[in-house]
């Protein structure tokens, strides 16, 4: 939840400061909240750095797609970065299981959240050297811009699609450890690896949204998404039966 809400209050913020200042805050934030969850020693405490590492990630989701925007926007090869970009989000899930579980066990959980901060801080550093501004120097046109998009119907439209589809995603992450540890009996490393097949096919997938878009054009890969989704849904439904 904070890491969608955050999505919201950096979006607008990123035009009116820029892309880099909310990348490098977001970085930093998420690896003092990372240091802070392996040392802290109460719950609340942890579920506080946990939130901020949650506001971290979102800073810095908001700034790497605004930049990619930026940039690739009106190129060709945009279709391909937002893919690949959607890819990345889809795998992380997958693959946080399976090096969590191993980190974990043989270096306990303290290690898990070490290793995000060293992850985050070599980021934050090849960011500080290396990572443009790319916000529009139209200031007035960019502080305007919000309020039409939200009254946008193609906004809403594919908004909902695209919260559809990562949406029945995180659902099925989140209930498959039930169904498969808890019912099929698998280990967690055997779920962590059952788990990623689901993210392997979307990388799979978007390696060919180019020739896709080029084919059907983007309202008609977004109805043929929704309509799988539909069907997958059907299927997983019928099998409770």
């Amino acid at each position: 939840m904070m890491l969608g809400v955050g999505q919201v209050i950096f979006g607008p913020l990123s035009d009116r400061i820029g892309r880099r200042p909310i990348l490098l805050a977001g970085a930093t934030a998420f690896v003092i909240a990372s240091l802070g969850a392996a040392w802290s020693s109460t719950a609340p405490a942890f579920v506080a750095f946990r939130l901020l590492q949650a506001v971290g990630a979102s800073a810095m989701l908001v700034a790497t797609f605004a930049t990619v925007r930026d940039v690739y926007a009106n190129r060709p090869e945009g279709v391909v970065i937002y893919g690949l970009f959607s890819s990345m989000l889809a795998f992380v899930p997958a693959l946080g299981p399976i090096a969590g579980v191993l980190i974990g066990e043989f270096l306990g959980w303290q290690a898990i959240f070490i290793t995000l901060a060293i992850l985050a801080m070599l980021a934050l550093l090849n960011a500080g050297f290396r990572w443009h501004e790319t916000r529009p120097l139209d200031q007035v046109k960019t502080r305007r811009s919000v309020l039409p998009i939200f009254a946008s119907p193609a906004f809403w439209v594919y908004t909902v699609g695209f919260s559809a589809g990562m949406g029945t995603y995180f659902v099925f992450f989140s209930t498959a450890p039930r169904v498969l540890i808890g019912q099929a009996e698998y280990s967690e490393i055997g779920f962590s690896f059952a788990f990623a097949t689901v993210a392997l096919v979307m990388i799979v997938t978007t390696r060919f949204a180019k020739s896709f878009v080029a084919r059907w054009g983007i309202a008609g890969c977004v109805a043929r998404g929704m309509a799988l989704l539909v069907c997958g849904a059907v299927l997983l439904g019928i099998g409770e039966l």
